[in-house]
């Protein structure tokens, strides 16, 4: 990281969800969510698919729902552009409080990857617990560190501390990632993950630490990261999965020498 050269050093994105949304049915490449694009095959493809603004419970401070459709394997997600390196701009922190309504057939991803494609499917391209061995996580993108939630897991109601890129080697047993840490239904959890310079990586739920790891994730100036929340439907039914969202921030110090 150069030396800063203005008040500006901070890259600061929060977004408290008071009112733009996407509505269900607008299909398109992507559509616009406050400061984020919103991303996922479902949103793309699904005429039950968007995020759409909370004026009844849980609606207070201002919430943003992301709805997948009731399609197998059909995502939908807020995102960032590829626009953050943790080597030139660490330490980067993505923190979101978010609930959902039942832990039921869905997967849930919230941290920093390099996959950001508009009809993203988040099993596909990015990390999974596979359906029928719940003890084995596939990493496919090259460049991650989050939170995983799946229904599929050994462990269907916990967090799970998932990395992929860096020095150490990525996880592919989901009871060694499991982080002891239930998901509630229709209750509120602070998730934090922090990045350093360095690659080291730590998870927090509700302001407790949970996980620490050296060299998580690639610190080359080449690998670019977004900063994103998907849910993911998990079963082909009449019943869309959700994720409720009542604020994320994103914090990174700026690359001067760009």
């Amino acid at each position: 990281m150069a030396t800063i050269q203005s008040e500006f050093g901070k890259i600061r994105i929060f977004e408290d969800f008071i009112g733009p949304e996407w509505l269900i049915g607008e299909t398109g490449a992507s559509g616009v969510v406050g400061q984020f694009r919103l991303i996922g095959n479902g949103h793309v493809d699904g005429a039950d698919s968007g995020a759409t603004s909370q004026e009844s419970d849980p609606c207070l401070n201002g919430v943003i729902r992301l709805l997948a459709t009731d399609e197998d394997l059909h995502s939908c997600g807020i995102t960032t552009s590829l626009m953050f390196n943790p080597g030139l701009m660490g330490t980067m922190v993505l923190e979101a409080r978010v609930q959902m309504s039942d832990l039921d057939t869905k997967q849930v991803f919230i941290g920093f990857s390099d996959i950001n494609a508009d009809a993203q499917i988040l099993e596909d391209t990015l990390v999974n617990i596979d359906t029928g061995a719940a003890t084995t996580i596939t990493n496919t993108a090259s460049d991650f560190c989050g939170f995983l939630l799946s229904s599929e897991a050994t462990d269907d109601e916990d967090w799970h501390a998932v990395y992929n890129g860096g020095t150490a080697t990525a996880i592919t047993l989901s009871t060694s990632a499991d982080l002891d840490s239930d998901a509630v239904a229709a209750e509120w959890q602070i998730m934090r993950v922090e990045i350093d310079n360095d690659g080291t990586a730590r998870w927090y739920i509700d302001g407790e630490i949970k996980q620490t790891t050296e060299g998580a994730v690639s610190t080359a100036s080449t690998d670019f990261f977004a900063g994103q929340i998907i849910i993911e439907n998990l079963a082909n039914t009449s019943t869309t999965e959700s994720i409720d969202i009542d604020y994320i921030l994103i914090t990174a110090n700026r690359d001067w020498t760009v």
